[in-house]
C-alpha cells in the first residue's frame, strides 16, 4: 500500500474529518471549516500549525518550513517511503487535536453566552 493510500485512510477515519480538493492536485483533510493539513500525493504533507508547535517540530527535525512560506505556521513534511506514513499521520493528528481543542472551546464558550 502507498504512504498516501495508508495516509488517506488513517485520517479519513477520524471523527469530524472529510476530504476535500486543494490546490494543485493536492487532497485537504477539514475538520468543519478548518483544515488540519493537505497530502500532494506520495511526495509531502502540509500542516497548519500555532508557531510554537511548527518551531518546535522543525527544531527537532521532525518537519521542514513550508516549502512555500517558510515564516509561517505550516510545515512540510515529505514522504520518501511508504515507511513515512506513520510519522505524516503522527503531524496530522497533532493537527487534528490542536484544532479539534479550539473548536471544542468555542462551543462551550459560546453554550456560556447563551445561558448567561
Amino acid at each position: 500500500m502507498s504512504a498516501a493510500t495508508t495516509i488517506r485512510d488513517v485520517v479519513s477515519s477520524w471523527p469530524g474529518i472529510r476530504e476535500a480538493p486543494g490546490n494543485f492536485g493536492a487532497v485537504e483533510f477539514r475538520l468543519a471549516k478548518r483544515e488540519i493539513g493537505h497530502l500532494h500525493g506520495n511526495a509531502w504533507i502540509d500542516v497548519p500549525f500555532p508557531r510554537a508547535v511548527r518551531d518546535e517540530l522543525v527544531g527537532a527535525g521532525a518537519a521542514e518550513p513550508h516549502h512555500i512560506l517558510p515564516q509561517s505556521g505550516w510545515v512540510t513534511f515529505r514522504i520518501h517511503s511508504a515507511g513515512d506514513a506513520d510519522r505524516a499521520v503522527e503531524l496530522l493528528r497533532r493537527s487534528y487535536d490542536l484544532i479539534n481543542e479550539q473548536l471544542q472551546r468555542r462551543r462551550a464558550q459560546s453554550a456560556a453566552k447563551k445561558r448567561s
